[in-house]
């Protein structure tokens, strides 16, 4: 089997709304070894809702639409369903009971136009919305099933979980195989060198009968998401053979690897910091207190967490780090010297185990040859070593605070767990 998504809405396609739905759709289906072949949104236009209904229905066993199925006048779909299967709309007194039972509980007047959201296609079934008025519609015909659900985001995902997929199961039995994901996330580290170090993931694994295993590269802002998928008989060969491929990867590249278990950096750190039981403290420049505000975003992070400086001004280093006036006479605010200076500052000011800095050129003006948009100097500070690294980032300001931030976080990580 193989599907389609179709999503309907002006909402979507003049960037009003991300679209969420599909991806959360695609998802499901995988799951259950259907995959997505088409995704596509439509505006709200009978004449384009119709015309993606033929191509979807010729092409595809699975089709599942979203939107439009609300009372007001653009909430078109359910017309365009039952003209594009030539069937008449009626009212199924089980949708006409749940929706006059919400607005009971509500204690709210039910308007006209809510009685028209009980009006399905005769050749329909319907699909229970248990949290909302508008209910879902799934029409099976010629070995295909076309479904369309709410476009409101929780209703959509209820409806699917409860009632969509096992259908789709039980109409399929040949849906036994497991379809199983898991991501390790990296950083610091281009995705091209990290395909180098890791390899052939079918290579590495050693398939075994009945089991495949894939491997994506999916690199944003400095990271690169390792997604291992593998499909299998039974969960226990998919089990294994994730774990074989987690292995090997780790084996090979794991000194890149911050997460294995969807935790962000900052997490990561966080769990590291409590571990251990460090504080950590953080001077900031350049980007401007966006490490201690991805830090303290994790709660509980008063445990480990002790202080902030932001430091922009040469002056505000010198005043509230205590960074040298010849160091930054002889060296520039944007140099090892000044980074580490700062690190130690906000260590002792703080009395932190840990101080952390951050001084560079965001952008994207004021670099120069020796110095360009992008480079940023980050210090590290503890009662056993000082040290600062230099990175040479992208020309956008928002986006050079974002990575430099990560790779604050990041140096702290490798120092925690002494990875060079």
């Amino acid at each position: 089997m193989k599907a389609a998504i179709i999503t309907i809405g002006d909402e979507i396609l003049i960037g009003q709304v991300v679209n969420s739905n599909a991806s959360y759709i695609s998802s499901q289906l995988f799951s259950i070894g259907i995959p997505v072949n088409r995704i596509i949104t439509v505006s709200d236009d009978e004449q384009d809702i119709i015309a993606e209904f033929k191509s979807a229905f010729k092409s595809f066993d699975v089709i599942i639409v979203t939107g439009g199925l609300g009372p007001t006048h653009d909430d078109i779909t359910k017309t365009c369903i039952s003209k594009f299967f030539k069937s008449k709309l009626i009212t199924d007194e089980g949708a006409l009971r749940r929706i006059k039972k919400i607005f009971k509980r509500r204690k709210m007047p039910m308007p006209e136009v809510n009685y028209e959201q009980a009006l399905i296609p005769d050749i329909a079934k319907v699909i229970p919305n248990p949290i909302g008025t508008a209910p879902g519609i799934l029409v099976d015909k010629n070995n295909k099933v076309f479904c369309a659900l709410p476009g409101v985001p929780y209703e959509m995902k209820k409806m699917i979980t409860d009632s969509v997929l096992p259908y789709l199961r039980k109409k399929d039995k040949d849906l036994k195989k497991v379809i199983k994901h898991k991501n390790l996330h990296t950083i610091g580290i281009s995705e091209s060198l990290l395909y180098e170090k890791v390899g052939n993931i079918n290579e590495i694994v050693g398939i075994k009968k009945g089991v495949s295993v894939k491997l994506a590269f999916l690199p944003s802002n400095y990271e690169t998401r390792l997604r291992i998928t593998v499909e299998a008989v039974c969960e226990k060969e998919a089990d294994e053979a994730i774990h074989t491929a987690e292995k090997k990867i780790v084996k090979n590249a794991g000194r890149y690897i911050y997460s294995r278990d969807e935790s962000t950096i900052t997490e990561t750190v966080g769990k590291l910091l409590k571990k251990y039981k460090k504080t950590i403290a953080a001077a900031e420049s350049c980007t401007g207190g966006l490490v201690s505000s991805k830090i303290t975003d994790v709660a509980g992070s008063s445990v480990y967490f002790l202080d902030s400086v932001i430091a922009y001004s040469n002056q505000s280093k010198i005043n509230l780090l205590g960074v040298k006036k010849d160091t930054l006479l002889k060296y520039g605010a944007v140099s090892r010297q000044t980074a580490i200076e700062m690190a130690k500052g906000i260590r002792k000011r703080s009395g932190s185990d840990i101080g952390i800095s951050t001084t560079g050129i965001a952008g994207p003006a004021g670099g120069t040859k020796s110095k360009p948009v992008g480079l940023v100097w980050i210090g590290y500070s503890d009662k056993n070593i000082s040290f600062a690294r230099d990175f040479i980032f992208a020309k956008e300001r928002d986006r050079n605070k974002e990575i430099m931030s990560k790779m604050a976080l990041e140096i702290v990580r490798r120092q925690l767990l002494n990875i060079e």
